[in-house]
This record gives structure tokens, sequence and C-alpha cells, in this order.
């Protein structure tokens, strides 16, 4: 949640009657979290929202399913540069390989637009565009976003994704609980801090159009693990004004504002999003530790609390061999993990990296998928001998 954003007709107080010039009455939705106690957007209708009613669910992704014989405790590589892309809609391209009881993280590659309405109520999702752009669709109104943004839709609420046409699109998905900003970076009004590693202009925020109607009449609604369909009697897209701190968003990561010290800082401070059970890092192009006889190099180190995941964007890595822009790293819980032979001790004396990289951690253990095991790095685990 960023601030309030207020676009469109709104009556003067919410709960009150808005209507059009000729007297009809507005219908009022309120989009919230945290049952009614936590952030929330209301926006006007000029057709009930309410009226859905079932029919088969003819899209949707496969849900993430950790395969059932247990894995040994290794690090491991995922090679999404090997998997055949399977294109598609949004709604269908998507590829789960990692997952837990918070999180579930994928990639995927579409090549069309979605042809229905989608709705997340299983969690909020946040892509980052390693590849490509497009346009978010809401209620809301459109939200542009490019190569190496981060995009993030609240949970239940009704998009549909568009990107652009003739572009190669290669994005990292991950659907969470309750995506936010971290609580350090913000003062006690909620603004965020001029310290912060990103300021309020970074953000895109979508823009409310006139109502339209695209002529789907078709929603998908993914509940429990399952898809659900529906018919629309209308275009949910007849939204005339909104106001509230619940919509979706993009976030450049190269507007991610690294910190740098004397010596070698924790991966805490690139934190950029946070979730329940889960963190998500931005490493980004940045100069490296002062210290005449600093390791810029991160340090092995054993995380009893955290598997860590690391997308990897572009530049070079200087802490892992092997790996290349697409590539997943998983490195668990319960044994140490650290650079590759040889990189620590070649890191003295940089004076700057040039990774542009996405981490997770995690509290719950990350388990693979049928389709994470079949882009597996057999010999990962042995290169750190």
């Amino acid at each position: 949640m960023l601030d309030r954003v207020a676009q469109g007709e709104l009556p003067r107080k919410h709960h009150i009657a808005l209507r059009d010039p000729g007297g009809a009455l507005r219908y009022e939705e309120c989009f919230t979290r945290d049952g009614f106690d936590g952030p929330y957007t209301i926006c006007y209708h000029r057709e009930r929202p309410q009226t859905h009613q079932p029919a088969p669910a003819e899209h949707g992704w496969t849900p993430a399913v950790p395969v059932a014989a247990p894995q040994p405790l290794a690090k491991r590589h995922f090679k999404t540069q090997a998997m055949a892309r399977r294109g598609g809609a949004p709604v269908d391209a998507r590829v789960a390989l990692l997952c837990n009881a918070d999180v579930a993280v994928g990639v995927a590659h579409p090549t069309a637009e979605d042809p229905v309405y989608v709705a997340n109520a299983d969690g909020d999702e946040l892509i980052y565009v390693h590849e490509g752009g497009g346009v978010v669709r809401s209620v809301l109104g459109d939200l542009r976003f490019e190569q190496g943004d981060y995009v993030c839709l609240p949970a239940s609420l009704v998009y549909r994704l568009i990107p652009d046409a003739g572009r190669a699109q290669s994005w990292f998905w991950m659907e969470l609980h309750d995506v936010h900003l971290l609580k350090q970076w913000r003062n006690p009004a909620g603004q965020l801090r001029m310290d912060a590693p990103y300021c309020h202009r970074d953000f895109k925020r979508p823009v409310l159009g006139a109502p339209m109607d695209e002529g789907i009449r078709r929603l998908v609604v993914k509940r429990g693990g399952a898809w659900h369909g529906f018919a629309l009697p209308s275009s949910p897209l007849d939204v005339v004004g909104w106001d509230g701190t619940v919509y979706p968003w993009a976030f450049p990561i190269l507007a991610f504002q690294p910190r740098v010290g004397l010596v070698h800082l924790p991966p805490t401070w690139h934190g950029t999003f946070g979730a329940r059970g889960a963190l998500v890092c931005s490493f980004v192009p940045r100069l490296v530790d002062f210290h005449p006889e600093a390791i810029p190099c991160p340090y092995p180190h054993s995380s009893p609390d955290c598997d860590e995941i690391l997308f990897y964007c572009d530049g070079n890595f200087t802490s892992r061999k092997g790996v290349g822009p697409g590539s997943i790293s998983l490195h668990p819980a319960g044994i140490p993990h650290g650079p590759h032979p040889g990189s620590y001790e070649k890191s003295i004396g940089t004076t700057r990296t040039d990774e542009l990289a996405v981490m997770m951690d995690t509290f719950g253990p990350l388990r693979p998928t049928a389709a994470a095991l079949e882009i597996e790095d057999a010999g990962y685990m042995a290169s750190f001998a």
C-alpha cells in the first residue's frame, strides 16, 4: 500500500449517494484488506458489481504443487533459459517452480493478451518484468509497465494483462500475502522517509479513463488453489471514480537506491518489499565497500531461519559461476551458503558491481514443483567443492 489516490467522480463523503447528471445512482464498491480494519479503496460503478453468475473456468495457470517425494537438502540451480516457453495469455502462461505455505514463484513468457478478466483471491501478485512490457487494465484504470519494473496486483483485483505485441516477454512472478513497503522506510505519518531507498515519486499508478466495454464477459477467480469461472452481464470497467490506498502499481528496479558501507552490509539493506513469511530484495548496480581491506563479495553464512532464492537478471554475478540471466538459485536453510570458490578472494580491491538480481528470503522451506526438477542443474551443489 502506498498513499491515497483519488480519481474521477466522487461524492463529498463515502457511503452517501453519488448520481450521474440524469439522477441515476452509482454503485459503491469497498475493496478492503484485513477485513474492514486495513487499507481500502472505494470505487463507484455504473452497474452493480456483484451480479456475475457461475460459468466454466476456461483459463488459469496450474497452481503451485510441490513434488510429493522429499528432496535431499542441497543448493539448487534452475535454468529457466532451458525450459520450453509455454506462451499464450498471461493467465495461462505461468509456470510455478517453487512454493511453500506463504509464497509461490515461477516464470512466464506470454505471447498474447488475457482474453478474460482475472482475480487472484489467493494472494497479491508481484511480477518482475525481466523482458517486455505492456499494460495492466483493471477496474481502477490502465497501468503501463516496462522492462525492469516490479508490478504489484492486489489480491482480488479484477484485471487483465495486455503484453506489448511483437515484443519478447519474460517475467518472474511471485504470489504472496500482504505485499507492503517496509515499515523502517516510513515515518510515523506513513510517508516514505527521505533516507528510504525509494520515494513516492518512483511508483507508477493506474490512470482512470472513461468507462469502457471491451466486450469481454468472462471472469476467472483463483481461490483455494483452484480456478472458478463467472459470466458477467456487463463490463466491469464501468468505474467512474475511486479513491483509496489499495491499487496496482509499478516500480522500476533501477529506481531503488542501494546503500554502501565501510564494510559489507547484510542483505536486509537491500530489502524492497515485505510480505507474510517473505522479504523481497533488489540487488542493483552500485559502488561497494570502501574500507581498504574490505571483502565486497558476500560472506559465507548460515541462516537457519531462511531459504534464499535469487532470480538473476543481468550483469556479472561476482559470487556465482555458471548462472546467467533467467537463472534461479535456491540456497536452503540448514547448510551454509555463500560464494563459489575463488569469488571471495577475487573480490578484494573491486570498487563496484554491475549485477542486477531479485532475491527473496522465506521463513518457510521452499519445495520444488515437477516443472522445476525438469530444468535443474544437477551439478550445482558439487560446484561449491
